[in-house]
């Protein structure tokens, strides 16, 4: 048998043996920051974060899930021919607000039903469209498109509220007095209609004129009751401290005691914040003017008159919140 030859391996050269020298690393130019790229950024951040926190509140139906669901709320009905036409507006002088409401007609049980039901179900895509993005990486085209919902479904929203704030104007005649001027009581019952908008349920099939009413109404009782506690509680008080004199004594208290009280409410005036301050003391007369209402107020300040009566409604909770950490009307009484 023969042996297979031995291979004969080559030495290697001495110069394949020297070390390769290693190539010096290049220099990594730091790259350029776009100008404004870091704002940019920021403000996309901040976007996000304003935009994911956003609530979005929908009346839920099982409609929704069908598969002509979208078909449901795109097809409006056809206004009835007795509704097409606005209302006429009556004889006599009427406010600018009142007259224009009067531009605007009212709209039929089918109307109704086709506008909240839109209306909820652009909401109902907005979230679910919302829910399926990533909150660290949702892109401006995304967030638009789910704010375009949200923006067509206040759309709806308006021609609700619009075609009913006659139905405010019809109810708030019933609550008016000598004591509140009636674009106020409007002011309370469009705020009740605003909410009453949100939580009717379209889906039983009522009409929203029933809903509304019942939810408007027991708002300005609520508003008539807390006024009554107010002026029984506040304005003898404050009737006494504009128009008596200091140097004359209050019937049933002594001079001594008419500047205690005014000391200790003067106190409860610097325990609120400055702008609940400026309304409480212009509401109330205590500058020495005529009281303002919250109209005259919201144009001085640069707001709306709902805004002047909810701060006031907080100024006012935390002086009976002081006077009944200080007994006051337990003192008044044993003065008296």
């Amino acid at each position: 048998m023969i042996a297979p030859a031995k291979t004969r391996r080559r030495p290697k050269n001495p110069a394949d043996l020297a070390p390769v020298a290693k190539a010096a690393p290049r220099a990594v130019e730091p790259r350029a920051v776009e100008p404004g790229a870091e704002e940019r950024r920021g403000a996309m951040r901040e976007r996000r974060r304003a935009f994911f926190a956003r609530p979005i509140d929908f009346i839920p139906c099982r409609q929704f899930l069908d598969a002509d669901a979208e078909s449901l709320a795109s097809t409006p009905p056809s206004p009835p021919a007795a509704l097409a036409r606005q209302a006429q507006v009556p004889a006599g002088r009427l406010d600018a607000y009142l007259a224009g409401l009067y531009h605007s007609r009212l709209l039929s049980k089918e109307e109704e039903q086709f506008h909240f039901r839109r209306m909820n179900w652009l909401r109902f895509r907005a979230a679910t469209e919302r829910g399926r993005l990533d909150e660290r990486r949702a892109s401006a085209r995304q967030m638009d498109a789910v704010e375009s919902l949200l923006e067509a479904s206040e759309q709806q929203r308006t021609i609700l509220v619009t075609a009913n704030l006659r139905l405010v104007v019809s109810i708030a005649k019933k609550f008016v007095t000598g004591d509140d001027p009636f674009d106020e009581w409007v002011a309370e019952g469009n705020v009740a209609l605003l909410r009453a908008v949100e939580k009717f349920s379209f889906a039983l099939g009522n009409r929203f004129s029933t809903y509304a009413t019942y939810a408007i109404q027991r708002h300005l009782y609520r508003i008539s009751h807390r006024g009554r506690q107010l002026r029984r509680r506040f304005t003898p008080a404050d009737e006494s401290l504009r128009s008596v004199p200091a140097s004359e004594p209050t019937p049933g208290c002594s001079p001594l005691q008419v500047e205690i009280l005014k000391e200790l409410f003067a106190k409860f005036l610097q325990e609120l914040e400055p702008r609940e301050q400026q309304i409480v003391i212009a509401r109330f007369g205590f500058d020495g003017r005529a009281p303002r209402t919250f109209r005259e107020l919201g144009t001085e300040m640069g707001v709306c008159k709902e805004r002047i009566r909810q701060i006031q409604s907080r100024a006012m909770e935390k002086i009976r919140g002081m006077a009944t950490e200080a007994r006051l009307e337990q003192t008044v009484g044993d003065w008296l």
